[in-house]
């Protein structure tokens, strides 16, 4: 199926498939919600998406239409959050008009057909960049909680103690930490007073920004 709001760029896209034995265009929409209509009648192996369309754009249909079909998107735009958003909400492949000729147009449909992805280099860089970004925060990620486990070390809360700052920071009152526990509220008055003086602070607020590292 070919989904772009221009009926050139659709007549165009027909000329391009007509030579090929084993592609056929079952359908078209010229915007997201006929396309996502279509999609669940026709069930077609492959969509091209374009984005900028009337009514419903591309991305805002890709992860309904991704439901019934192997959406390749088929765009001008190479805005690095769309790429990115688009392979999230679920296509298959992202190939931006002028940096492909007929041929691969034909070899990214035959791979989206049989359940692989097909990315144009645009879209290959931002999936590389994406990737490397992820890689980069969970490791800062990772960074974090080892200084903040270290930091914990220090303070020496029992195991105990540990499990009712724990629910302090979950926002518990002393009362749902006692039930929770098991305990009497004035244990945990107790368990709080010295965890206060652990922990070098004066009151719940200082405790809980404490023992999160927000301070």
């Amino acid at each position: 199926m070919i989904v772009d709001d221009n009926p050139i760029v659709r007549v165009a896209i027909r000329g391009y498939l007509a030579s090929a034995e084993d592609v056929r265009v079952v359908g078209e929409a010229a915007d997201g919600r006929t396309a996502v209509t279509v999609a669940q009648r026709l069930r077609p192996h492959v969509t091209l998406l374009d984005h900028r369309m009337p009514i419903a754009d591309g991305l805002s249909v890709v992860t309904q239409l991704a439901e019934h079909t192997g959406v390749l998107v088929l765009t001008s735009d190479t805005a690095e959050e769309l790429i990115a958003s688009m392979l999230r909400g679920g296509a298959r492949g992202y190939l931006v008009h002028g940096e492909f000729d007929p041929p691969e147009l034909l070899r990214a449909i035959r791979a989206v057909a049989s359940g692989q992805g097909w990315l144009s280099p645009r879209g290959a860089s931002v999936t590389i960049s994406a990737l490397r970004d992820q890689a980069a925060r969970e490791r800062d990620k990772a960074g974090r909680a080892d200084r903040l486990r270290l930091v914990r070390q220090e303070f020496g809360l029992t195991p105990r103690e540990q499990d009712v700052i724990e629910l302090l920071c979950a926002g518990h009152s002393n009362a749902a930490i006692a039930r929770r526990l098991l305990l009497t509220e004035k244990t945990v008055k107790n368990h709080l007073n010295h965890i206060f003086t652990k922990l070098r602070v004066a009151n719940r607020t200082e405790a809980v920004l404490r023992w999160s590292g927000r301070e």
